[in-house]
Parts: C-alpha cells; sequence; structure tokens
C-alpha cells in the first residue's frame, strides 16, 4: 500500500510474518532501500527513490525465500508497576472484570518485546496469553507522563518519555526505559521476555535537568557566542539520525530542511548542526569576531554594537565583533528561523546527530539563558556565500496554505464523502501545535466506513493520521514511528519543508496530486 512517493507498507496476516519478512529484507540488503519499521500487522519500507520503485521492490521480496523468526532471545526482565492508572476503572468495567481481576491477569502474563517504535525505548508487548483487544481512546491525550504503562490492541506498553498517546493508562513505573548515558539505551529489546511485579507507591515526576551546552573534547574550542535571550524554543538541528528505526528512533532534524541548508551554505559550513529558533525572540551576545546568517522564517534582526542598533538582512552573511549583541525580532511568516555560525563547534552528537528529537528527548536540551555556543579553528570552512532567495513563500496566521497529498495507505478506510471532505473544506491549525505535528480542525471531521481497531503501524513524515474524532493530526520532523490511527494521506515530499513552516492560526488546505492505488498482485509477481 502507498504511503509516500518514498516509501510503501507491506500488510501481513500475523505479527510472526511480519517479523521474519523484517529479518529476511535486513538480511537481504536489497538496493535502494533505506529504513524499515516492522509494527503488528506491517513493514513499512522507506527507499531512495532514484535508486528503485515501489514496483521493484515489491517484486524482489515477493521472491525472497519463506523464513522463520531469527531474533536473539534475552534475558527476563521483571518491572516493578503501580497500578493507578486513570483509565484502569473504566477499562475494567469494558472487560466485565473488576479492577483487581484486570492487575492480576495483566501481572500473571509472561509478556515477550515484538517490536520497538512510536519513541526510543517505547516497546510493544505482546503475549499469546492476552487475548484482548484494548480499543484506544477516541481522542489522544496531549501528554502522557514518562513511566506510564498502557493498553493498546493487543499490546502493552511503557512511555519512555513524557508524549501525547492515546493508549489506555493503567498504571506507572520508575524504571527508566530509555537511558542515553547506558551502553544500550533502551531497557527493552525487540525478543526481551517482560514481567510485571504490581507494587504500591506515589506518582513520580521527573523534570528535565539545566540545558548544557558543551564542545567535544579533544577539540580546542573558543567560547564564541553567549545566549542572552533563547525565545520559546532554541534547539540545535541538523540532517536528523536515519537508520535509527531498529533502535525505534526516528528521523527528526530540521523542520525546513532548505533554510538549514541555506544559512550553512551562507556562512561557508559544511552541512553542521545551527540553531532552530522557533517563533524568534533571540538574542545572544558575541564573545569574539563572528560571521553569521539567519534564514527561514522572517524576523527583524537588529545588531546592537556601541550603543548603536543596526537593521540587518535575513537570507545574508553579515559578521560580528566581540561585545556585540545580535536581536532576532518575533517571526512575520512561518515558524522556524534558522542561525548559522562559520566554524561552528556543535555540542556532542547522541546516535550519529546534534538534533533534538523533542518526542524521543534524544539531542542536546534546548538552549537557555547564559548557555555558550563554540568554534574551532579545526572546522573546515569554504567561502561565505552570496545573499540567497527565500526557496518558498510562508503563511502567516490567519493565511491559507494549500499543500499536496498523496492518497495512502489507510484511505480505503474512509468515505467517498470523508476523502472529498479533506480536500474540500479547510483546516484551521491548532495552538497545541508542535515539532511532532500539527493539530488539525475543520468543522466537519472525517468519517471512517471501517471502524475496527488497527494495529499500530509505520508512519512517515507528512502523515496525515486520523483519531476517531475524526480531526486530523498532520505528523512534522519528531513524530511518532508508528502509530493505531489510520493514515489517510501523506503530504508529498516537496512540501513538507513548507508544512514544517506553519503557524497556529493558519489555514490548511489538501491538494491531491496521487490516488490511492496499491500495487497489484500482478506486478508483484513480474519478473
Amino acid at each position: 500500500m502507498p504511503v509516500n512517493t518514498d516509501s510503501f507498507l507491506v500488510e501481513l496476516p500475523t505479527l510472526h510474518d511480519t517479523l521474519a519478512l523484517h529479518d529476511a529484507l535486513s538480511a537481504a540488503i536489497l538496493p535502494g532501500i533505506e529504513e524499515l519499521v516492522p509494527a503488528a500487522r506491517t513493514l513499512l519500507v522507506r527507499f531512495t527513490p532514484w535508486l528503485t520503485d515501489a514496483a521493484a521492490l515489491c517484486r524482489a521480496i515477493r521472491l525472497l525465500p519463506p523464513g522463520g523468526e531469527g531474533r536473539r532471545q534475552l534475558p527476563l526482565i521483571t518491572i516493578p508497576v503501580c497500578y493507578d492508572g486513570e483509565d484502569l476503572p473504566a477499562l475494567a468495567g469494558l472487560l466485565g472484570l473488576t479492577v483487581n481481576q484486570l492487575v492480576e491477569h495483566h501481572q500473571s502474563v509472561r509478556w515477550k518485546v515484538a517490536f520497538t517504535g512510536f519513541a526510543p525505548g517505547f516497546a510493544y508487548l505482546a503475549s499469546p496469553d492476552w487475548p484482548k483487544e484494548i480499543p484506544r481512546r477516541t481522542t489522544p491525550r496531549t501528554r502522557i507522563p514518562a513511566g506510564a504503562l498502557g493498553l493498546a490492541g493487543e499490546f502493552s506498553g511503557i512511555y519512555p518519555q513524557a508524549s501525547p498517546g492515546g493508549w489506555q493508562l493503567i498504571g506507572h513505573t520508575a524504571e527508566k526505559m530509555w537511558d542515553i548515558a547506558r551502553q544500550q539505551p533502551a531497557l527493552l529489546q525487540p525478543g526481551a521476555e517482560v514481567r510485571f511485579m504490581p507494587v504500591s507507591g506515589q506518582r513520580l515526576v521527573s523534570l528535565p535537568g539545566a540545558a548544557e551546552v558543551v564542545c567535544p573534547t579533544g577539540q580546542a574550542a573558543t567560547g564564541a557566542m553567549t545566549i542572552i535571550t533563547p525565545g520559546l524554543l532554541t534547539t540545535w538541528q541538523d540532517a536528523g539520525r536515519p537508520g535509527r528505526a531498529a533502535m525505534g528512533v526516528g528521523v527528526s532534524g530540521a523542520r525546513d530542511n532548505g533554510a538549514w541548508r541555506r544559512a550553512n551554505r551562507l556562512v561557508g559550513n559544511p552541512d553542521v548542526a545551527a540553531l532552530e529558533i522557533t517563533g524568534g525572540g533571540l538574542r545572544a551576545r558575541a564573545g569574539q569576531d563572528l560571521v553569521l546568517a539567519v534564514t527561514g522564517a522572517p524576523c527583524a534582526l537588529t545588531l546592537v554594537a556601541e550603543g548603536q542598533h543596526f537593521a540587518l538582512n535575513m537570507e545574508q552573511a553579515f559578521a560580528m565583533q566581540a561585545g556585540d549583541e545580535l536581536h532576532i525580532g518575533p517571526a512575520r511568516r512561518g515558524v522556524c528561523s534558522y542561525l548559522a555560525i562559520r566554524g561552528v563547534c556543535p555540542p556532542p552528537e547522541q546516535l550519529g546527530s546534534a538534533a533534538r528529537d523533542t518526542l524521543a528527548a534524544v539531542g542536546p536540551e534546548p538552549l537557555t539563558a547564559g548557555g555558550q555556543i563554540f568554534t574551532s579553528p579545526q572546522q573546515a570552512c569554504e567561502a561565505v556565500g552570496p545573499a540567497q532567495t527565500p526557496a518558498d513563500w510562508l503563511p502567516a496566521a490567519a493565511e491559507t496554505v494549500t499543500l499536496d497529498i498523496i492518497a495512502g495507505p489507510r484511505t480505503d478506510w474512509f468515505s467517498e464523502e470523508a476523502l472529498s471532505l479533506l480536500t474540500s473544506q479547510p483546516w484551521a491549525v491548532s495552538e497545541q501545535s508542535n515539532r511532532i505535528g500539527l493539530r488539525l480542525n475543520g468543522e466537519q471531521p472525517l468519517a471512517r466506513s471501517q471502524h475496527q481497531e488497527l494495529p499500530s503501524e509505520g508512519t512517515c513524515m507528512g502523515a496525515i493520521q486520523v483519531p476517531a474524532s475524526g480531526q486530523p493530526v498532520l505528523f512534522l520532523r519528531d513524530h511518532p514511528l508508528t502509530g493505531g490511527y489510520p493514515v489517510i494521506a501523506a503530504v508529498a515530499p516537496h512540501h513538507r519543508d513548507l508544512a514544517g513552516q506553519i503557524p497556529p492560526g493558519c489555514l490548511v488546505r489538501f491538494h491531491l496530486i496521487s490516488s490511492f492505488t496499491p500495487v497489484p498482485e500482478s506486478k508483484c509477481h513480474e519478473e
């Protein structure tokens, strides 16, 4: 089933078949495949379009020999759980059980990690002794605390950090599911067996520590800039972490890749991490002479030097001297601006990238007042680039932006009227939107023609997922790897950067450029 121009889903009869195909494809190493995301009954295949296509990969998959599930067995892990979830009483009633009966059955079952996804450290636990199919919430919660234990479909799962989600919450644990400081960050690995031990206790609330910017050891570096005010949200971003799906880690990276690359090109940097400034509002002081550039969402740029104020241009390199201050005003259009510093020394990478993934809590913490930015003379730079022209028009609040979309993979779960409604009515972008996704509100919700539970399956950047409320969510850079609500369509790759720059208060219209056309059996079998 099509997902986008660079990805598709293979649907299989059982979880065992899905994991077997994942193992077979991983061993085959077919040319052009970038990433595989296994889920309950599907395998998401993401590929490089100029190296292969969906039909060729489908034929190659059909020719693979059948194989078993070749996953290593890991030790039994015991997780203490306080069964105090807010959905527990209602869920027990729905299943015709008392709360004690539901808790006893859940903790008596021997669970096994089938696959990981949604977020780093989030393991989907399955068991043949748990035949219950648990419905998801009609409307997902915008924030579920770290350590929350939930049920959905045939799976149990523990949220590794605070994040949105639609699972039914039955308890919590103080065990850390994901710790980047561990040699193996994820506590639960595919193949591991898990049992839950009931305990009594109080809910623990953990707050993030103070943000710290550290220059990588072994590199000579100097303090180049000090953050005075970081604005609403300022993070380090680069091209992200492709190829980490097996660990439950998404790509993440800059919301507007084009603007991030332009900023680096203007100051002569290679494609290194730059500052993504959400909504503007950043102020910083130079500790040495610098060359900088700001691209993306247009803001008023002011250089404060020796008490005088000078207006600067976006999309153009400029110089600062030690002691000068840079003031970046609010974004007039779009959402994210990118500040690149020539010769910058990015913070230490985590899992191959310095990008901050806000859903996964991977990468350096957002910048705070007093944070230091470093430069290094060892950073290889090219000539400073000429002034650039922004790649795209960016929308402002109350304006309408049109995004091209591709139908699939679950378009057939919706009525014809719903697909027509998706492309005919405007969708308002909610204030609850962020790097994870845009929450959209329409006058009329999208109605499904199929109402059964959807087993969790892989999702892509730009996916338009529709929960039971019928009000869609458009996934952005920090989206979960898997989801349990049907995806009616996805934003085409050429509009992904534009989608990342849509501010709350905008109206979105969708333009269908490719209808729902699953790869036919005949094409899959063609030699």
